[in-house]
């Protein structure tokens, strides 16, 4: 069973190195027993070659990407793993139904454990995607979302394509550019032979 960092949890619900009360950790625990049963973890990850565009910004899969904060994440790859993950529909259903009975506070965890709870599996699926690399003598930087900096959120649609993640993993895009279930992420992870800037 995934199970959300509890720190993690009090940091969303703007707990910031102090412990919340009592009263706090305690319903926290209770929204815990009802949201766990519920989480689908699921993921979808590929890598590719990566190349440098002579126009500028990089090449994946026939795509040119240009960002200047990508450009210094993805400095010196020469692979890219694209990766999608989520933990499904749980958080967001028990989330709405608090919030229509008028028990604002438990809708609020829902959501703090549903973001603990996302980020969590992001970090399993990572390690994943590192070891998998380091077999092939790669060592890869942190995990690059759309959205971030000027990483134009706009790359979904075809990171969605690419991975066909609607299909194997039941996310899907709203018309802004959104992912449903909320609970979801995308990103790039570069893959370098040296050690610059990369986790180990």
């Amino acid at each position: 069973m995934l199970i959300p960092d509890r720190s993690e949890i009090y940091r969303y619900l703007g707990y910031h190195g102090t412990e919340p009360e009592e009263n706090v950790t305690g319903s926290v625990e209770a929204c815990l027993q009802e949201l766990l049963p519920m989480l689908v973890p699921k993921e979808i990850h590929r890598f590719f070659p990566l190349e440098k565009s002579p126009n500028g910004g990089w090449i994946i899969e026939g795509i040119t990407i240009k960002s200047t904060a990508l450009e210094r994440n993805l400095d010196g790859c020469t692979k890219v793993c694209l990766m999608a993950a989520t933990i499904g529909f749980g958080p967001d259903r028990l989330s709405e139904r608090a919030r229509a009975e008028g028990k604002m506070s438990r809708s609020v965890i829902f959501q703090a454990a549903g973001s603990a709870s996302i980020e969590r599996w992001c970090d399993e699926v990572n390690d994943k995607i590192r070891s998998e690399a380091k077999r092939e003598g790669f060592y890869t930087r942190p995990r690059f979302s759309p959205g971030y900096g000027d990483f134009s959120l706009d790359f979904q649609e075809q990171l969605f394509r690419i991975l066909g993640v609607s299909k194997t993993i039941g996310v899907t895009l709203t018309e802004h550019q959104l992912m449903m279930p909320s609970k979801s992420v995308t990103a790039l992870i570069g893959l370098g032979r040296k050690n610059l800037n990369c986790e180990p």
